[in-house]
């Protein structure tokens, strides 16, 4: 039985080889920097929040010196 015609036009081999790494994009070497190198989804997650770091250490770094070294009247007499 020989193989029914395609009414559509459409062929699957040639759009999956249209469909390969490089593909036939004219704008993939233009599009390619945004997900390497500094442009990476962690880097740009990493970059989202800068100084919240220092901030966390330095806020615990106050809790601490808060809980250790300042009393108050309150405390002692409940």
């Amino acid at each position: 039985m020989a193989p029914r015609p395609n009414l559509t036009g459409f062929d699957p081999k040639k759009a999956a080889a249209s469909v390969t790494k490089l593909g036939n994009d004219p704008w993939a070497r233009y599009e390619a920097w945004r997900y390497t190198g500094p442009f990476t989804r962690f880097q740009r997650f990493k970059g989202a929040f800068p100084g919240l770091g220092i901030a966390t250490v330095a806020f615990a770094g106050y809790l601490v010196y808060e809980e250790m070294f300042t009393k108050t009247e309150h405390d002692e007499h409940h």
